[in-house]
């Protein structure tokens, strides 16, 4: 493979889209195990995609030589400081997007957050003495996790945003 920046995250985004296809074929599958199946190409999903995103930040930074250039979190580069220190006009797309939760980045870094929490369930005080001391729980997000159909659009809109992006950063 190349040693340009642009490779990983084609690779990212090629392999987002592997781990759709994968989750399709889990949904129609009739295995025991689809439940499972379909929550780790979910999560695959989530990681390359958030990966992608990377991607295009190494990218951008790479082209305007910006120092911190390989940071590893997408958080570290969508920071209104960074964004001071070294103004471009892609990061600052990204860095709008980033900050408005109705948008697909903003609901994919959510997503990709919520992978690394623990569940956290709410204390209750203990009453009536006849109620069990241990109980079931449910590991149930609060946030509806994200659909097929979702990531889908969010790696169509993340190809679109990276063709444009390497149009307006290729030097003529």
């Amino acid at each position: 493979m190349a040693k340009e920046l642009y490779t990983r995250t084609n690779q990212k985004i090629f392999f987002a889209g592997i781990a759709l296809d994968n989750w399709r074929k889990a949904e129609a599958s009739s295995a025991f195990n689809v439940s499972a199946l379909v929550q780790a190409e979910r999560e695959a999903a989530l990681f390359h995609l958030y990966g992608g995103v990377l991607g295009v930040c190494h990218e951008i930074a790479g082209y305007y030589r910006m120092p911190d250039g390989m940071v590893t979190r997408v958080e570290a580069f969508l920071d209104q400081a960074v964004l001071t220190r070294s103004p471009s006009p892609e990061l600052a797309e990204l860095v709008e997007l980033a900050q408005q939760p109705e948008t697909w980045l903003a609901q994919l870094l959510a997503a990709y957050a919520e992978l690394f929490k623990a569940h956290q369930d709410v204390p209750k005080a203990k009453v009536d003495p006849a109620m069990p001391l241990i109980t079931a729980l449910s590991l149930e997000s609060s946030r509806p996790e994200l659909t097929l159909d979702d990531l889908d659009e969010y790696r169509q809109q993340l190809k679109t945003l990276v063709l444009r992006f390497r149009e307006g950063l290729s030097e003529c």
